[in-house]
């Protein structure tokens, strides 16, 4: 039986997304058998992050610098803007490095039943990006949920006065994916997209 300051850690560590007690609990035995070099690097990267995390005022991303790091990346292309639900969509598809505009976190999605409105996402800020000029681009990265489809809908709706093309991710069938393994809202996504065969 571990001491009670122990436990704590477990379970402070297995609220976190994708641990639970049994992970929490190896993390823990592996921070102990590594307490010198482990503990103190986690525990100065956790403090700085604490200190230092701001929200982009551009773009809705986290990161420790304002602006973050890809909107102050002269590298960026200006014209081209992704739409994401959240920072962690947006996280996702910057791995990719497939993407090399900038991007716009709308903190959500749009849903009646969660009484999320309009007004509760940033869609008031993207407006004024569009609005200010320079956009050629807007892709509606939403996620292939109905929430998801219901706000890049409206969004659609909103942007369409504005000079620019909207583009939507493409949605469908997995790259190595098997028809039998895939449900039923993909397969019918994937026959509404077909496209011809060149």
């Amino acid at each position: 039986m571990a001491s009670q300051e122990i436990e704590a850690l477990a379970n402070a560590l297995a609220r976190l997304p994708g641990l639970g007690p049994r992970s929490a609990r190896r993390a823990v035995l592996w921070l102990i058998k590594r307490r010198e070099t482990a503990f103190a690097g986690l525990v100065d990267a956790l403090a700085t992050v604490r200190e230092n995390l701001v929200e982009c005022p551009i773009c809705g991303n986290v990161d420790t610098t304002s602006p973050c790091g890809i909107c102050a990346d002269p590298r960026r292309d200006a014209r081209a803007l992704c739409v994401v639900e959240d920072v962690a969509d947006l996280w996702a598809l910057d791995r990719a490095r497939l993407f090399t505009g900038r991007y716009h976190v709308l903190g959500g999605r749009l849903s009646a039943l969660d009484g999320v409105r309009p007004e509760d996402l940033n869609i008031a800020g993207l407006l004024t990006r569009v609005a200010a000029g320079g956009i050629d681009e807007v892709v509606l990265a939403m996620n292939a949920t109905l929430e998801g489809q219901t706000t890049a809908h409206y969004l659609a709706e909103r942007l369409e006065a504005y000079p620019l093309r909207l583009t939507q991710l493409a949605h469908g069938l997995p790259v190595g994916g098997e028809l039998d393994y895939l449900d039923e809202g993909t397969l019918a996504q994937a026959l509404r997209a077909r496209r011809p065969v060149s």
